[in-house]
Order: structure tokens, then C-alpha cells, then sequence
């Protein structure tokens, strides 16, 4: 996994976003929007009221105390969203988009894409144990049949003019980001 995607991950797991079915992990589904700037500005303006309640989220699970949904109810409407579903399906939509782009070429490939690559690899690797291959194998296939494609193309755009705002939300502990070369990332 790179070190950008598991950074990625991070940020889902602080704001507690239902990011799960955009990184290939299909346990969870998510609504498909179309993003426009005032959408992601808005997804990144919301982050510094978001961030003190991370811890919160976290110790909250899957279901955050009343206090604390009403909390998160009234930043995402504070920001121009009409809930905090709104405002998750956003951000996962976001990271779909950070899933799918190649850092150092600025290219987007659809993360279905991405995974049944990944499953040929799998297939491929003689190293993988017989056992350990199926499992992967099994639970791949399974998250290539749950997942949608990309719905909405114009977000890759929309998303690429930000990364430089959403990559600097990314807590740097998980990981670094860019190419391994040390150039910047493509815009």
C-alpha cells in the first residue's frame, strides 16, 4: 500500500468518515455526488472545527453519543452542508478520487481498476502461500463485485485542484506522500 493511501486512511479514521467502500473496502457503501469547488473547499474548511473531536469519534465508534452527533450535525451545517451524512459522503467521495490518482503522473485510474490489477498480481506472486493466496484472492474478488465504478468523472478535476489543500489535512504520522523520487506531486 503506498505511503500516500495510508495516510489517507488516517484522515478517514480521524474525522470518522464512512470512507471505507472508496478504499476498496466494500463493507460499507457510500452515496456517489458530484463534487464542485465550494463543496471540497467547504469538506476542507470544516476540518479545523472537525479535528479536536477526532479523539471523540474515535472512542465513539459506529455510534457516537447524542452530544456528540449533534456536535458534528451542527460544523457540517455550520460549512454549507445540509447534515454530516452529506458532509461524510463528500469526503468519501473525495478519497475515491485520492484512491484512484497516481501521485507522481497526476493520473486517475478507477480504483475497480486498481484492485483487479492488484488481484492478477496476487495470482501471479509464487511467494504467497497456496492458503494465504486464496483468502486474498476470495476477499478481493468479493470487494471488485461490491464496489461502483466512478460515477461522476468531473470530481477527479475538481479534486485534483485541491490536493495540495487536502494533502496538508493528512496527519503526517501515517506515512509520506508524493513520489518516491522527492519531485512534488502532479497537479
Amino acid at each position: 500500500m503506498s505511503n500516500f493511501l495510508a495516510r489517507l486512511k488516517a484522515l478517514a479514521l480521524v474525522l470518522g468518515l464512512s470512507a471505507g467502500g472508496a478504499l476498496g473496502a466494500a463493507a460499507e457503501e457510500f452515496k456517489q455526488v458530484e463534487l464542485t469547488d465550494e463543496k471540497v473547499q467547504a469538506f476542507i474548511a470544516a476540518q479545523k472545527d472537525f479535528a479536536p473531536l477526532a479523539s471523540k469519534l474515535v472512542e465513539g465508534g459506529e455510534q457516537p453519543d447524542a452530544a456528540l452527533t449533534k456536535e458534528l450535525e451542527e460544523i457540517a451545517k455550520k460549512h454549507g452542508f445540509a447534515s454530516f451524512a452529506e458532509f461524510e459522503d463528500v469526503g468519501a467521495n473525495i478519497t475515491l478520487i485520492l484512491d484512484g490518482l497516481d501521485r507522481s503522473t497526476g493520473t486517475f485510474t478507477d480504483p475497480i481498476e486498481k484492485m483487479k490489477k492488484e488481484l492478477e498480481d496476487i495470482k501471479a506472486d509464487d511467494s504467497i502461500p497456496a492458503e494465504d493466496k486464496k483468502l486474498a484472492v476470495d476477499d478481493l474478488t468479493q470487494e471488485i463485485a461490491a464496489s461502483k465504478p466512478l460515477e461522476h468523472k468531473s470530481n477527479i478535476d475538481v479534486v485534483k485542484k485541491h490536493v495540495a489543500e487536502i494533502e496538508a489535512l493528512i496527519p503526517e504520522e501515517a506515512g509520506e506522500s508524493g513520489p518516491e523520487n522527492g519531485d512534488p506531486p502532479a497537479p
